[in-house]
């Protein structure tokens, strides 16, 4: 107990100074990762260079984060200088001008879509500049976009957290080999018919199960989202504001979430968010088109923009997002031709299908920007087990870089406005970087603090099993708030099933339920830790300017988490003891 309390203070560090007092990130996080290094250094007994050796591989993660959200703002502000944003605002208001239904089609659907293809945060760095572009608060637009880091998450980037996260916690990930005692639970359950089976049958059967408590928990997502808006936003600041809009919300859950299970049973674990975004924004879009379950009465919309509170509003506006026309010295093409809709969205029907060739192993697009000679990489850094891989070409940066340089073709704009949209981009890249450079290694060391002289595993290890001894036979009621912990700390679903599959795995064979419903809880509870994660509030919130406003989000999202876990836990507790 002891060490549990002194491993979870890196966290209350946060909880107290960023989330309670409302601290910057950029003052809050070197806090924690001073406590998190004195920690490993002097309790935990890690030696000096692996302390080292994870804050650095921290380091080049947050390189990779920062390239990310360039890319991300580049874009943003080379549509914006284009004009293109505005065709993209006058769009949505054909389609519906209520800002509820705005949310759900974009945060929703679209970042559904784009968590498929990408994964690691790409949805919030497109979805929330597109929020803000079409007249949402900025800080209503990263609540947007970080409230939807929950159902899709699963499956994001192709499947990475089961394929590769899980995969390898559970040692059945290709070319590793099966650990034993998985097999075996395996064909006991009845997951696989004998031990000589594909591993894939395996995480194929763990997806369906990850798909079928989102299914279900996920149905109130897109409901809970436009209830944030109205309650937070609202004139009225009224859920029912929010409630009035339930038709269309529920079916716009469903809409992404049965195809999600569809093509998991189906396909297996590298499609459903795709193939659950794509097509429920082609049926949402055009329901909302023709007025289908559209909520009574007028369209709900934000107060004037006069009348929004400070804090809505960014810190330090590096450009105009939230022009109601085309920024001044904007470009139209160089064919004298104002942009239509197609070509204004062209850009973002690029960057989708660029962010799934880059992804898809059928492909040769993935081979050439993963090829060795174009990756960076050290193992064993130090001697310890820290491995740096960088692979620049291969991260959702170097494709909006490509789409924003396209876009600049494509649109006939001039030098003058594009240098424009470059300098905007990097100054407030710039502002991101104070707290992702204490962020990241901070997570890094947390992890990388086993093996230490002191005999103890990692910090989220010790913490985790003290919450299953706590809990006994009730785990499943714990187990998703042990996978949001480790996405919290980790900043992504794929870590926290990495690095605790196993462990969920062995406390379901000690309590007699289904070890793979109980590894299914904790990959639902780490794609719902993404909605508190630091880091990704971080650069969701740098992409339109709210650094420093970092716990005011996370106020806003814990409600979302706490339901998320306190849901699943309760139908996966439920379920285990049906079939036990």
């Amino acid at each position: 107990m002891f060490h549990a309390v002194l491993a979870s203070l890196p966290i209350l560090v946060v909880a107290v100074f960023l989330v309670g007092l409302r601290w910057p990130a950029s003052r809050a996080m070197p806090l924690s990762l001073v406590t998190a290094a004195l920690l490993a250094l002097f309790v935990w007994r890690v030696p000096d260079l692996q302390v080292l050796a994870f804050g650095i591989k921290g380091s080049l993660i947050t390189f990779d984060l920062l390239y990310i959200i360039f890319g991300a703002i580049l874009l943003l502000n080379t549509l914006q200088q284009s004009g293109a944003i505005t065709v993209i605002r006058n769009g949505f208001r054909q389609i519906s001008p209520d800002r509820r239904v705005q949310a759900i089609i974009v945060a929703w659907l679209f970042g559904s879509f784009i968590e498929g293809a990408a994964g690691f945060g790409t949805p919030a760095a497109v979805a929330v500049p597109l929020l803000v572009a079409l007249g949402f608060p900025p800080l209503a637009a990263v609540v947007c976009g970080i409230v939807i880091q929950s159902t899709p998450v699963s499956f994001g980037a192709l499947g990475t957290p089961i394929l590769v996260g899980v995969g390898n916690g559970l040692d059945v990930a290709a070319g590793f080999g099966a650990d034993s005692a998985v097999r075996s639970a395996a064909v006991s359950w009845r997951l696989i018919a004998d031990e000589n089976v594909a591993s894939t049958a395996l995480l194929h059967a763990i997806g369906v199960r990850v798909a079928a408590l989102h299914l279900v928990v996920g149905t109130f997502v897109p409901l809970i989202l436009v209830c944030l808006l109205t309650r937070f936003f609202g004139r009225e600041r009224s859920l029912l504001d929010g409630l009035g809009c339930w038709k269309f919300a529920i079916f716009a859950a469903f809409a992404m979430t049965v195809p999600s299970v569809a093509t998991a049973i189906l396909l297996g674990p590298e499609f459903p968010s795709l193939f659950g975004g794509m097509v429920g924004l082609v049926l949402v879009a055009s329901a909302a088109r023709r007025g289908f379950l559209m909520p009574a009465g007028e369209p709900w919309q934000f107060p004037e923009k006069k009348d929004w509170s400070a804090d809505w509003q960014p810190v330090v506006q590096a450009s105009e997002l939230v022009a109601d026309s085309v920024p001044a010295g904007a470009d139209t093409p160089q064919d004298g031709a104002p942009l239509s809709l197609f070509r204004s969205w062209l850009p973002y029907l690029m960057l989708a299908v660029l962010l799934v060739a880059f992804r898809l192993p059928q492909l040769p697009l993935k081979a050439l920007v993963n090829h060795p000679s174009v990756t960076f990489a050290v193992t064993d850094l130090f001697g310890s087990s820290a491995d740096l891989k960088h692979t620049p070409l291969a991260l959702p940066g170097t494709i909006f870089l490509l789409v924003s340089g396209l876009t600049f073709v494509l649109h006939g704009m001039s030098v003058k406005c594009y240098r424009i949209a470059f300098a905007d981009s990097f100054r407030a890249t710039a502002k991101a970087s104070v707290a992702l450079i204490f962020t990241v290694p901070m997570v890094q060391i947390f992890l990388g603090s086993g093996g230490g002289a002191a005999g103890l595993s990692a910090m989220p290890i010790v913490l985790a099993e003290q919450m299953a001894t706590l809990a006994g036979a009730a785990w499943p009621l714990l187990a998703p708030f042990a996978g949001g912990l480790g996405a919290f700390v980790a900043g992504s679903n794929t870590i926290s099933n990495m690095m605790l599959s196993m462990f969920q795995f062995g406390v379901g064979q000690q309590i007699g339920s289904d070890p793979f419903w109980i590894v299914a809880l904790q990959a639902v509870g780490g794609a719902a830790g993404n909605t508190i994660c630091v880091h990704n509030v971080v650069a969701a919130s740098a992409v339109v300017g709210l650094v420093g406003r970092e716990g005011q989000i996370i106020r806003r999202t814990l409600p979302v988490f706490l339901y998320y876990a306190t849901f699943a836990g309760i139908l996966g507790l439920i379920i285990v003891m049906m079939i036990s």
